[in-house]
């Protein structure tokens, strides 16, 4: 999984007038929640952080964010619950951050992306995809990015189904075995 580092900083006004006056100073205002831990207001560089998200965009990753306040640092290991964005500006307006432990499985969606030809496509069959997710279970580290299935072995009226997808050590699907991915429906052999 895809890992990427975010520097935040402590703040401590809340509402509505402070976060207008932080977006103003070129910052995004941000909470850091998690099971553990009591939440905490964040404030993040603006353009450094849409840059970080850029980088990321619609796939998992963890990020690490670095929280500096009177204290010192402390990196805490998070996924994005929300990100708030303006619908004319598309700007970032506020971001939701979950804390993780890198040690304990959770369910993530990951992407299936199909590659080749099926051999039933060029006997006149179509191909139809059922799933562009799946659910898979495991820490965070070991999910991997996306799941490529391969549909050239295809052939008319077959099918593939969750079960026969190739997954990482140490991952498992959630979702039924049965549940099918991709098939190709019609054609001639």
């Amino acid at each position: 999984m895809l890992q990427v580092d975010v520097k935040a900083a402590k703040r401590d006004q809340r509402g509505k007038g402070a976060a207008r006056s932080l977006r103003r100073a070129g910052r995004t205002p941000a909470v850091l929640y998690g099971p553990q831990m009591e939440p905490q207001a964040l404030s993040l560089d603006t353009h450094t952080f849409t840059k970080a998200l850029f980088s990321v965009h619609r796939r998992n990753s963890v990020i690490n964010l670095e929280v500096s306040d009177d204290g010192g640092e402390k990196i805490h290991h998070v996924v994005t619950r929300e990100i708030q964005t303006d619908p004319i500006l598309d700007q970032v307006l506020h971001a939701d951050f979950y804390v993780i432990s890198l040690d304990e499985p959770l369910v993530f969606q990951v992407p299936l992306r199909y590659r080749g030809k099926a051999k039933g496509v060029d006997m006149g069959g179509d191909l139809v995809t059922s799933l562009h997710k799946v659910s898979l279970k495991g820490k965070a580290l070991d999910i991997p990015d996306d799941i490529e299935v391969d549909v050239s072995g295809l052939g008319p009226n077959s099918e593939l189904t969750c079960g026969e997808l190739s997954l990482p050590a140490g991952v498992e699907l959630v979702q039924g075995k049965d549940e099918v991915c991709v098939a190709v429906a019609g054609g001639t052999e």
